[in-house]
């Protein structure tokens, strides 16, 4: 029987989904990396208010996911960001090209009016393809 090419990812140590996903669906050599938030093991917002400390913990969070995966942030293709104010994209870039360096993913930002939990600042989402 073949193997399927569809693989579901969960990283142990990130805390649980608040609703019915997984951290990241691979298929075949693409990952799909789910929404990643500024939380700790216990889903407790990181870094305050502070879109820089928070877009920080957002990012080590998906390189938990990513490094399951095999992939690191050179393999990201497109990140989509969401922010509930469009004015912290300039706090956090700097952040952003920390994780990055010299690879650019395609990005899209979005302004919103909110998060499913409360203080949340930033939330981004990945596309990777894994290496080969």
């Amino acid at each position: 029987m073949a193997k399927s090419m569809r693989e579901e990812i969960r990283v142990a140590d990130l805390n649980e989904p608040i609703s019915h996903y997984t951290d990241a669906v691979r298929f075949g050599n693409l990952l799909f990396v789910s929404g990643c938030g500024p939380f700790d093991s216990n889903t407790k917002i990181v870094g305050g208010n502070d879109p820089a400390a928070q877009t920080r913990q957002t990012l080590l969070n998906m390189k938990k996911i990513l490094n399951a995966a095999g992939c690191d942030f050179k393999d990201v293709l497109r990140v989509t960001v969401y922010l509930v104010d469009v004015n912290h994209r300039a706090k956090i870039n700097p952040v952003r090209q920390e994780f990055f360096g010299s690879t650019r993913p395609a990005s899209t930002l979005i302004g919103i009016k909110e998060f499913a939990i409360p203080g949340m600042l930033v939330e981004i989402e990945a596309v990777a393809g894994i290496p080969v």
